[in-house]
């Protein structure tokens, strides 16, 4: 299937625009952090290590009169006239301008000296856009084979109804100026010309600014995408805050626009980190989504039929009795013989042969940093007296904190209520108030959060730990600064908010238990 066509069956979905069309006048935007967020994306610092992106056009300047070296009138006459029908807004800009990306960067988006012109967007919300088919040329292959190759047509202009036409400036303010300015609302609009005109550096922009801005939120869109437009790398970082994050990703409002073929690699995914209720919820917020986009009612035959074989990748056996009774077995999109199939594989010593997996999903297998090389005790140390241990921490990958490992107790068994804590920039990011069993041995006991948190690389995070129960513990000793686990690099330092000794060398929090990423298959 054409590229053009498949994008024009996507569009829509995943890209929100403010208004339908966006005049040439006014196309000067400023994009802060807070409204990146807002639309699940954030700028990437790849790209831009401002805290705000601009968006600039060329403003139209009234042209004055300039006078010939012979004062001739005729000559200032005919002068004038074509520097008012298209003009840099200054008319000594070759002089002025000392480079050539300045001199070309006076011609982006400009009529002067214009050979082409191009009506971008969808019908009804056009935008014509002047441009010059040198520098096209010079920067696309596709251009110079349009302009010059040996099936180049000479048109005056020439429609482009599959880009949008934010994501087409933006293509051109790279050829024209070198510059690469990304919005969270046409990023992919732009990876989408990007690649439509090869134009590869502009495109591999557009997928690192997406990689920095995955979150769980829109992690199963990106993921369509990336599948859409063929961009393994950003396929592998999807499916990893998929798989850590499942639960939230399946929740997500971008969820439902997944194409059928997404849903149906998520729902057959072995590796996801959630419940399988939490899946056959999402197969229902897809299914339900589909039928009004067939202008279905959403009953539970529709679903099925939406559905198809989708259905059978949910593992529904493999929920426990309680989960399937209150919910699958009452949904209604299963046939009463496959809910009395499913009932009897719970119950019966004899089982009957069902359409759906049976077998549970082997799920993520969390990973531990270890940043003592031993552990002691002594009699009159470290105490806990509503004090809080703390270290912070940072890595050179994406990971997933999923809790950590704490010492327990060194006078016998005892029972702890710990708080633990995970902060950004003094930020908390996730908390839990748990408990634990502690044996009286030197073992680490591991304490979890409810969902596992996202750690970006090269910033710093604190974790932190209050402990109540047994009065003396063991504590870690040889602290290292540096620890890699698998291909992961982690660097400790002391926290200012450790106020019961805990530090780089010794303390409490030995451990951090993680999801990491995988070796990617492509790459295997």
């Amino acid at each position: 299937m054409a590229m053009s066509n498949l994008y024009s069956k996507i569009a829509p979905k995943p890209i929100k625009r403010s208004q339908d069309a966006i005049p040439v006048s006014q196309t000067n935007a400023w994009v802060n952090r807070e409204s990146l967020s807002n639309s699940g994306l954030a700028t990437s610092p790849s790209i831009s290590q401002q805290e705000t992106v601009q968006i600039t056009q060329p403003a139209s300047v009234p042209t004055s009169p300039v006078a010939s070296p012979s004062g001739n009138s005729a000559f200032n006459t005919s002068f004038s006239l074509v520097c008012s029908k298209a003009t840099t807004g200054d008319p000594n800009w070759q002089a002025q301008r000392t480079t050539v990306c300045e001199r070309n960067a006076a011609m982006f988006n400009n009529e002067f000296m214009s050979d082409i012109h191009f009506v971008v967007g969808s019908p009804g919300h056009t935008q014509t856009v002047p441009a010059h088919k040198y520098v096209l040329a010079t920067g696309s292959s596709v251009f110079f084979a349009m302009f010059y190759g040996g099936l180049a047509e000479d048109k005056a202009e020439i429609e482009v109804p599959d880009v949008e036409p934010p994501a087409f400036l933006t293509l051109l303010r790279y050829l024209y100026c070198d510059e690469i300015q990304l919005e969270a609302d046409t990023v992919l609009a732009t990876l989408y010309v990007a690649k439509k005109y090869i134009v590869p550096h502009l495109a591999r922009a557009c997928v690192n600014y997406l990689e920095t801005s995955l979150t769980a939120k829109n992690a199963c869109l990106l993921l369509s995408q990336s599948r859409l437009f063929e961009e393994p790398e950003l396929m592998q970082r999807c499916w990893e805050v998929i798989d850590a994050q499942a639960e939230m990703a399946l929740q997500s409002d971008g969820f439902p626009d997944i194409d059928i073929h997404t849903l149906e690699s998520v729902l057959a995914r072995e590796t996801l980190n959630c419940k399988e209720m939490h899946l056959f919820d999402a197969a229902m917020f897809w299914a339900s989504a589909e039928c009004l986009r067939r202008e279905l009612e959403p009953t539970p035959q529709n679903q099925r039929i939406v559905l198809g074989n989708a259905l059978y990748l949910v593992r529904i056996p493999t929920m426990n009795l309680e989960e399937f009774a209150n919910g699958a077995a009452q949904n209604g999109i299963l046939t009463l013989q496959e809910t009395i199939d499913i009932f009897l594989h719970f119950t019966a010593s004899r089982k009957p042969i069902l359409s759906f997996p049976t077998k549970p999903r082997a799920g993520l297998q969390p990973q531990v940093c270890h940043r003592f090389q031993s552990c002691a005790y002594r009699s009159n140390q470290w105490r806990y007296r509503g004090r809080c241990d703390s270290i912070q921490f940072s890595v050179d990958k994406r990971i997933f904190v999923v809790g950590f490992g704490l010492y327990g107790s060194s006078s016998g068994a005892a029972d702890y209520n710990v708080k633990i804590e995970l902060k950004r920039c003094g930020r908390i990011m996730a908390e839990n108030d748990t408990k634990f069993f502690s044996d009286g041995s030197s073992n680490t006991f591991h304490v979890y959060f409810k969902h596992p948190i996202q750690i970006e690389p090269e910033s710093f995070y604190t974790a932190s730990a209050i402990l109540d129960g047994g009065e003396l513990s063991y504590f870690g000793q040889e602290g290292m600064s540096e620890v890699c686990v698998g291909c992961v690099a982690f660097q400790f330092q002391c926290s200012s908010e450790s106020t019961n000794g805990t530090g780089v060398q010794g303390g409490q929090i030995p451990e951090l238990i993680f999801y990491g990423p995988t070796i990617p298959s492509y790459e295997r």
